[in-house]
């Protein structure tokens, strides 16, 4: 399987998150794509190669544009300020608060952010544009190779269609979704199996039914994001039954997670699209810091090989997974899986 991935990545290598009530190394950090790469060479999986620059325009098919600007100018403004550290969110336009973006730089950067820990950083920008252009370049080649492997960073699958947060800037998965409607294709299915709800899709393609969105996740009662991702949130207008929510009990084990799986497989066989995009996120992994599910090495080759069954082109597109040391092992065992499948 050939996998499209950008060095550009680097620039993104934030020193600061919030967690716990402190400060710590962030766990979205640049070494997570090199046990990926590192694995897929040791298991020639297939080639790596660096994406093309396709402009700013499918970004803008997605993403506010307002959103966007502020995306690629925010740490020049922060730089010219009295700021020492990175730039960091502290207030909100909160319930019964005027919905506007005011002028104040820390009012910006809360209007546009959804979470704290996501702090923006020198190159955050040059990274994000490179992860969407990996998507990018991944879906372009997807009707040739049949199954490809994005392997994006910064993630995407938190960020709406005007706001950040996750470790998220711009939605690759839905950026590479709208590419493909844009080249031709009538209907494309999204599954994310991201430990956390995707809500940055499901807000994107709430109301569209040429996207079917399904997430499988912890459920947000309990975890990340928290005010998304609930069994009840099924689409509007026409997008009306074309959200699925598939959220689970924390310390969730596999056989109760494939068992959702099964579900989502079933409704996208259903949906019949043109083409599926997996929001890969190996976050369910047992020892994975920041998560709770219980998935063994093992599981993911299992569920890869599942979603094989489909017979569809397949786009995965990189999102989380923080066992540093086993998240290469994780990621390239669904791309196995699929492979074998």
């Amino acid at each position: 399987m050939l996998t499209i991935h950008c060095e550009k990545h680097r620039l993104r290598n934030s020193k600061t998150e919030l967690a716990g009530g402190v400060f710590v190394e962030p766990f979205e950090r640049p070494s997570r794509m090199d046990h990926i790469t590192k694995r897929i060479r040791e298991t020639g999986l297939g080639d790596i190669i660096e994406p093309q620059d396709f402009g700013m325009d499918p970004i803008l098919r997605i993403h506010d544009a307002g959103f966007v600007e502020f995306l690629s100018t925010i740490w020049e403004e922060w730089k010219a300020t009295d700021a020492k550290g990175e730039a960091i969110a502290c207030s909100w336009p909160a319930r019964r608060m005027v919905q506007v973006c005011p002028d104040d730089i820390l009012g910006k950067l809360g209007y546009y952010c959804l979470a704290t820990e996501t702090s923006i950083s020198e190159g955050t920008w040059e990274a994000a544009l490179s992860s969407a252009n990996t998507a990018l370049d991944a879906a372009g080649r997807l009707k040739d190779e049949g199954s490809i492997f994005a392997l994006c960073r910064p993630p995407g699958h938190h960020a709406a269609l005007d706001m950040y947060g996750g470790y998220c800037f711009l939605n690759n998965a839905a950026i590479a979704a709208q590419s493909l409607l844009d080249k031709g294709a009538k209907r494309i299915a999204i599954l994310d199996v991201d430990y956390h709800h995707g809500n940055g899709t499901q807000d994107i393609f709430y109301t569209r039914d040429d996207v079917l969105f399904i997430s499988l996740h912890c459920d947000p009662n309990h975890e990340f994001p928290n005010f998304l991702g609930y069994a009840n949130e099924t689409g509007e207008g026409a997008g009306e039954g074309f959200n699925l929510n598939l959220p689970m009990k924390p310390g969730t084990q596999f056989d109760e997670w494939r068992d959702n799986l099964k579900a989502a497989l079933d409704r996208i066989a259903e949906y019949a699209p043109d083409a599926l995009i997996i929001s890969l996120g190996v976050d369910t992994f047992k020892n994975d810091p920041i998560s709770s599910f219980k998935l063994e090495s093992d599981d993911f080759t299992t569920y890869g090989a599942d979603i094989k069954q489909l017979g569809l082109p397949t786009l995965f597109v990189m999102e989380g997974g923080y066992d540093i040391g086993e998240i290469g092992v994780n990621t390239v065992n669904v791309l196995q899986g699929f492979e074998a499948g």
